[in-house]
């Protein structure tokens, strides 16, 4: 099970959680919105870690639940452990209620803890978003863009859980959750390439298998474009994000140029790299320069 879970993919939301909740807590001076304090900051940073991996495993859980019939036809991934029987489908569902459950208690904890509510009421509804994404592809191509909502998601939950206020003055923030959904979309369609003939023939819907593989290569690149633009939208409009940021994002821009440039060059035989590695890169680069630049 731990191996379906793939904690190391949390990797692509959480620094851009991490950034936001840094925007957040020290807003720009101009908003006339106040800051956090550095105990409330540390404090609600612990919270949102965990309850940012118990929502991921969550949805993980689910998408193999749902996805367990399917993937035992898919040659791909005939050995996860749901799909080739090793494992127990009522464990996964056991498991899966439990990491919901301790989701929503997490979030209870900033309304115990620091008084704001939004969270916990927000909880569910979002756990149930990013959860069903393994239904959408049975019956839209959209479903990408379902996944890269429930990613985008990060960015003004990890907001609203430091500074309900900050949420309603920072458009960057905003820019920012839309990079991340033109980004994560873009980048899942590459994924889907590898299972275009498998989701023809159960009847699944993806972008490769409704547009071909070149067509959901370009789709995926205007989607990348769209992401740049609106980073560098962030770093524009945001006067706390300078220089270091700036490179963050021509770095990042190279980084989704080389990604276009090996699908189209070697195909899906270098997912590994496609896939996992550049965006992680993607993601932690953001965050990291972001948050540099705010804090320092």
């Amino acid at each position: 099970m731990l191996a379906d879970i793939k904690i190391a993919h949390s990797v692509f939301a959480l620094p851009f959680a991490l950034l936001a909740a840094v925007m957040a807590a020290w807003p720009p001076e101009e908003s006339g919105v106040a800051a956090v304090s550095n105990d409330v900051f540390v404090g609600a940073i612990v919270l949102i870690v965990v309850a940012m991996v118990t929502a991921r495993t969550a949805a993980m859980l689910s998408n193999r639940i749902l996805d367990r019939a399917i993937d035992a036809r898919n040659p791909r991934t005939t050995s996860r452990p749901l799909a080739s029987g090793a494992a127990s489908l009522s464990n996964y569902v056991f498991v899966l209620a439990a990491v919901s459950v301790l989701f929503v208690g997490i979030t209870s904890g900033f309304w115990f803890l620091y008084g704001n509510p939004y969270p916990v009421i927000l909880a569910v509804p979002v756990l149930a978003w990013i959860c069903s994404y393994g239904l959408l592809k049975r019956f839209t191509s959209w479903c990408h863009v379902w996944l890269g909502i429930s990613l985008a998601i990060s960015v003004p939950a990890a907001a609203v859980a430091i500074n309900p206020d900050a949420v309603l003055v920072e458009p960057s923030l905003w820019l920012l959750a839309g990079m991340v959904l033109c980004w994560v979309a873009g980048f899942d369609m590459i994924y889907a390439l590898q299972d275009v003939t498998v989701d023809r023939a159960e009847g699944l819907h993806s972008m490769p298998s409704r547009l071909g593989v070149s067509g959901a290569l370009w789709l995926s690149c205007v989607l990348h474009v769209v992401a740049v633009t609106l980073l560098t939208l962030v770093w524009w409009m945001d006067p706390r994000l300078g220089w270091v940021f700036l490179i963050g994002v021509v770095a990042v821009t190279a980084l989704l140029v080389v990604e276009h440039a090996t699908v189209h060059k070697w195909g899906t035989s270098r997912m590994a790299l496609t896939f996992f590695t550049l965006n992680g890169v993607v993601s932690c680069l953001l965050g990291i320069t972001g948050i540099v630049d705010i804090l320092v």
